[in-house]
């Protein structure tokens, strides 16, 4: 009877925020209205004055009226340069240039297919779930093409499908800040960071390598976990599957392929020479002006490394898979992935915009000085503060699914308040991505959720919301444990985060 009423008070809980998903407005929507807010929330704390005392310089903030003339001016005049100058806008741009040429050419696809049908049958489900992590470093990749798949090899072997779907579909979503190479989603999340950050000290820089050796650390930690979760959880509970059809047969790597991964390889290890020629060396070409690495072109330069990587990879394997005959493809396949970003420059338009505003106002810089007091007034310390940070973000998470959109929100207020009490914009971001990674699999309003229906009710016709939920929600306890024991850990140790990316921060 009492687990029943549990039951029936989960369902409706998860109905419920269904709904409020449901009722709110698009991202780039929520963006025009926030800086509409940002806009009238600085003239009404013009007019009640509010203020805060920096506690680094001594000095009084107070609100900018942007409803006046000079406001208005400063909106006419900057609009355009608020967009253009936005600092996740070119970033991604061009690292998906680069990985436009390598999805083009059919190269990410090959690979991830090598690796998960190579692999031997007992460590199928940790590949899988180690594929899906490595997947987000092109896009939406691991989604279209990695999670049905998985589905396809599982059945094919003779276990349960949903199992397959359940551990990539953990792997691509679950995993989704891991990674042991830089993705798209590195760079953007610096931009934010570094816009947030300025509110505070003009100067700070974000690279994205930021959370990198975090990162690659959770990478092992995700993949070790979801393979323990399908394997003692997942697939216990589903059974034996019982297909009314014949197994699928999975697409080999053809002769063609194998030659242009072969050649895409070489070209990697070539690179990756170049890379160790320049930097290795006391005077290397790639060293920065005094011989350093940590300031080196080749880390903050790190977005024109992705782009020359991958499109020189995926060149040299559509030219020898014949996928490229001519420069008119390659520039088709770059083309097509600017088509996936369109609706990401209509949200960074009006994000830009309320980046701005927010920052003018001084309203961000207000809120973090009251913020930061009242925190440290409760005397939590920084592991407790970070993990309840962690349940915040992952609670944001199930009502809104954009990682960019979210921390676009929450970077401009909780960057500033954690660096005025004396943790750094690198911290802020690494904890913020676990919370956003660890719900991603239980969250309808994550943009594939319904996508992930869709496959699984391939294999049970049945199959809806609560049957992705009940398969993941094991997935998310145990990412969120395991993250957090790994962050604990890291800040215990005193280890930077990436790069030049420590966990403090001096005013």
């Amino acid at each position: 009877m009492f687990k029943r009423f549990l039951q029936s008070l989960f369902s409706k809980f998860l109905s419920g925020v269904e709904k409020v998903g449901n009722a709110l407005p698009h991202p780039a929507t929520l963006f025009a209205i926030f800086a509409l807010l940002a806009l009238l929330f600085s003239g009404l704390g013009h007019w009640l004055g509010w203020s805060a005392v920096h506690p680094g310089t001594e000095e009084v903030v107070e609100p900018v009226n942007l409803i006046s003339r000079d406001g208005l001016h400063r909106i006419i005049l900057h609009t355009v340069e608020n967009f253009t100058s936005f600092a996740p806008l070119g970033v991604v741009l061009v690292a998906m240039l680069g990985i436009g040429i390598a999805e083009g050419s059919g190269l990410i696809s090959a690979a991830i297919r090598a690796l998960v049908l190579s692999s031997p049958r007992r460590l199928l489900t940790f590949v899988i779930v180690f594929a899906g992590i490595l997947s987000n470093i092109a896009s939406d990749v691991g989604y279209v093409l990695l999670i049905p798949l998985a589905g396809s090899i599982f059945l094919a072997l003779g276990r349960h499908p949903i199992a397959g779907v359940a551990a990539a579909f953990a792997g691509v979503s679950g995993g989704y800040s891991a990674n042991l190479v830089l993705g798209s989603i590195d760079p953007l999340l610096a931009g934010l960071s570094q816009e947030a950050a300025r509110i505070v000290d003009p100067q700070y820089s974000v690279n994205a390598t930021a959370n990198y050796y975090f990162m690659m650390a959770s990478s092992v930690f995700i993949a070790v976990g979801g393979t323990w979760i399908t394997e003692r959880i997942v697939v216990p509970r589903l059974g034996k599957y019982e297909s009314e059809g014949e197994s699928e047969e999975l697409e080999r790597i053809s002769p063609v392929e194998k030659k242009g991964l072969i050649g895409a390889f070489i070209t990697f290890l070539i690179f990756a020479g170049l890379i160790l020629w320049g930097t290795v060396p006391e005077d290397g070409i790639l060293r920065g002006p005094e011989g350093g690495l940590l300031r080196s072109p080749i880390i903050e330069g790190i977005i024109t490394v992705i782009f020359v990587l991958f499109g020189a990879t995926g060149l040299v394997y559509g030219i020898i898979t014949k996928k490229f005959t001519n420069d008119s493809q390659v520039m088709k396949g770059m083309s097509e992935t600017m088509k996936s970003l369109s609706m990401y420059i209509v949200l960074v338009f009006f994000a830009a915009q309320f980046v701005a505003y927010f920052k003018w106002s001084n309203l961000g810089m207000i809120l973090a000085i009251t913020g930061a007091k009242s925190l440290m007034a409760t005397n939590l310390g920084i592991i407790p503060l970070m993990i309840l940070f962690v349940v915040f973000a992952a609670m944001i998470n199930m009502l809104m699914g954009s990682a960019s959109a979210k921390w676009a929100i929450l970077a401009p207020i909780f960057i500033p308040m954690f660096m005025f009490m004396g943790y750094s914009p690198e911290l802020s971001q690494v904890v913020y991505r676990i919370g956003d990674s660890v719900t991603n699999i239980i969250s309808p309003m994550m943009s594939f959720f319904a996508l992930i229906i869709a496959f699984i009710q391939k294999y049970d016709s049945k199959a809806g919301i609560g049957t992705v939920i009940s398969t993941m929600l094991p997935y998310t306890i145990v990412f969120f444990l395991m993250w957090v024991l790994l962050l604990v850990f890291w800040i215990v140790m005193g280890l930077p985060l990436g790069p030049d990316a420590g966990l403090y921060y001096s005013m």
